[in-house]
C-alpha cells in the first residue's frame, strides 16, 4: 500500500493513533503527547527521506547510523521476496541452518580477516552485545578461570538498550532507570580529547586514557577481568574519535593481562570509517566483534557476534551446550538481504569510496565551519562526524546551565531546513549513507552553518559557563 498521497485528515488520524497506541524508542512520552504525534516518514530514495506532508529531508543520519547503501534498493527488496518464497523462516536450534545464513557467516568471516572465523546471529546490536557478554563468561568458565567475570567499558559508551548492554554502556541517563549497571561491570575514562582534556597533547592523552584501563584491571585484579569492550569511534556518545595510538595501546594492555578485546562495530562496521570494520582502520585485532546496522543497511533487522577461532576451539574441545539463542538468530530472509547488501557495498566500492573520496571531501568541507563563532571543533573520520557548539570559539566552554541547551536548538533548525541530524548534548552529529554525493555533502555542511547562523541570536542570549 502506497502512503504517498495521504490526506490531511489521514495524517491527523495517524498522528492521533501514534499518541494513543504507539510507544517509540528513546522518547519522552509526555513530549510525544504534547507534540500530538510523530512526524510520519513515508518514502525514501538515495539519501533523501520524505514525510507525509511532502517535505524532503537529506538524511544525515542514515536512518539510525545504518542505511549505508542508501534507500530504495530494489534488489534488496527482491532478495527478501525471493527468499520468502523459498524459505521464509526456520530456526537454528534443532541442529539446522538455512543456506543464506551459512553463506552470510562465511562472507562476514572473510571480511573480518584474521582468526575471526565464527559468527553467531541475532536481531539487533543490543542482542549482539548480550551474546558477547554471555559467551565470554561461558568461555572463561569452560577454560577453568570462572573468576574472570568482570567487564571493563568506558564512561559515555553506548552498547545497546537491553539490561546487559545498557550496563556495559556508560551513559548515566540509562543507568538511573532500572538500577543499572548490573554487577561485574567497571567504567573508565573515554578518549574524548575535546571534552575531557582540551588543549592536552594528543599523544599524552592517548597514553593517559589507555593507562586508565590498565589501572582498573590492576585494581580489580587481572585474574577477575574477562574483557574490555569499546567502539572504535563512539557514535551515540557524540562521535568521539580517539587520538592516534590509543587503540594500539589498549590492545597491548589487553594482551598483557590476557583480557579479551571486544570491538563494538554496530555503528563503525561495513564501511563507515573507510574500512570494512573500524578495528581495521586502527590496526588492532579483537577477539570478538559485534555488528548490526550496516550489515543489512537497515533494510531488515539482523546482527552478529563474530568470535575468534581459539575461543571456539576451547568450547568445542570441552563440549557442552551454550544455552543461548534467539528465535530469529540467522533468520533466512534477513541473511539473504544482508548478503545482497554486502554485495552492493563491495560491487560499488563504497568502502573504498568512503576512504578515498567522500570521506576526505567531508573532512575538507567541515573546515568551512571551524571559523564560526559557535564552533569549537568540527571533526570527522570517513563518513561520520560531529560539530561541537560552544559559547566561545577557540575554547570548549559551553553555554551556561546544563550542557545540552544549544545542541537541540541547532538540530531543530537543521531539520526545519531539510537536514536530518542528531544533537548529542551540544554536539551535532551525522553519518550519511555511503552513497552520498559531493553536492549532498556540501548541502549538509552548508545547512549546519546556516542553522548555526540562525541560532546565534537565540544562543547569544544564553550566558557562557564560568
Amino acid at each position: 500500500m502506497s502512503h504517498e498521497n495521504l490526506t490531511a485528515g489521514q495524517i491527523a488520524d495517524l498522528r492521533r493513533l501514534d499518541v494513543a497506541h504507539h510507544l517509540p524508542g528513546q522518547s519522552d512520552y509526555k513530549q510525544q503527547a504534547e507534540l500530538g504525534g510523530a512526524r510520519l516518514i513515508t518514502q525514501a530514495k538515495g539519501c533523501t527521506i520524505r514525510d507525509a506532508e511532502g517535505n524532503e529531508i537529506l538524511d544525515g543520519m542514515a536512518g539510525l547510523w545504518c542505511v549505508n547503501a542508501g534507500y530504495g534498493r530494489e534488489e534488496l527488496a527482491r532478495a527478501a521476496y525471493e527468499q520468502m518464497q523459498e524459505l521464509p523462516y526456520y530456526n537454528t536450534f534443532f541442529k539446522t541452518a538455512s543456506v543464506p545464513t551459512v553463506r552470510l557467516a562465511a562472507e562476514i568471516a572473510g571480511r573480518l580477516g584474521g582468526n575471526l572465523a565464527h559468527v553467531f546471529f541475532s536481531g539487533s546490536g543490543s542482542e549482539a552485545t548480550d551474546t558477547a557478554f554471555r559467551l565470554v563468561r561461558h568461555y572463561w568458565t569452560v577454560k577453568g578461570q570462572p573468576k574472570r567475570t568482570v567487564f571493563i567499558s568506558r564512561r559515555n559508551a553506548y552498547h545497546g538498550s537491553t539490561v546487559a548492554a545498557a550496563s556495559l554502556g556508560g551513559m548515566k541517563a540509562m543507568h538511573v532507570q532500572g538500577d543499572l549497571p548490573i554487577p561485574g561491570i567497571e567504567h573508565v575514562m573515554q578518549p574524548y580529547l575535546f571534552g575531557d582534556a582540551f588543549g592536552e597533547d594528543p599523544a599524552k592523552f592517548a597514553a593517559r586514557a589507555a593507562a586508565d584501563i590498565e589501572a582498573r584491571i590492576l585494581a580489580v585484579g587481572p585474574e577477575k577481568v574477562a574483557a574490555f569492550i569499546g567502539e572504535p569511534v563512539q557514535g551515540a556518545g557524540g562521535v568521539i574519535i580517539p587520538p592516534a595510538g590509543y587503540w594500539k595501546q589498549v590492545e597491548a594492555i589487553c594482551r598483557k593481562y590476557g583480557v579479551l578485546l571486544i570491538s563494538d562495530e554496530v555503528i563503525c562496521g561495513f564501511g563507515r570509517l573507510g574500512r570494512w570494520f573500524g578495528f581495521q582502520h586502527f590496526g588492532v585485532q579483537p577477539d570478538i566483534v559485534n555488528m548490526a546496522k550496516g550489515l543489512s543497511s537497515g533494510y531488515l533487522p539482523i546482527a552478529a557476534t563474530a568470535v575468534a577461532a581459539p575461543i571456539i576451539a576451547t568450547l568445542r574441545e570441552v563440549g557442552g551446550e551454550f544455552v543461548h539463542g534467539y528465535t530469529y538468530s540467522g533468520h533466512p530472509v534477513c541473511a539473504a538481504v544482508a548478503l545482497r547488501n554486502l554485495e552492493i557495498i563491495s560491487r560499488e566500492k563504497l568502502v573504498e569510496r568512503t576512504a578515498e573520496d567522500t570521506g576526505p571531501y567531508l573532512a575538507n568541507a567541515l573546515t568551512r565551519l571551524r571559523s564560526h563563532a559557535l564552533v569549537g571543533e568540527a571533526r570527522s573520520l570517513g563518513l561520520i562526524g560531529g560539530v561541537e557548539i560552544v559559547a566561545q570559539s577557540g575554547t570548549n566552554r559551553r553555554f551556561a546551565g546544563k550542557e545540552g541547551n544549544a545542541g537541540p536548538i541547532v538540530r531543530d533548525i537543521c531539520i526545519r531546513r531539510g537536514l536530518m541530524v542528531r544533537a548529542i548534548r551540544d554536539t551535532i552529529v551525522f553519518c550519511p549513507p555511503l552513497i552520498i554525493t559531493h553536492a549532498e555533502i556540501d548541502r549538509l555542511v552548508d545547512t549546519i552553518r546556516a542553522a548555526l547562523d540562525e541560532a546565534a541570536p537565540v544562543l547569544g542570549a544564553l550566558p557562557a559557563a564560568a
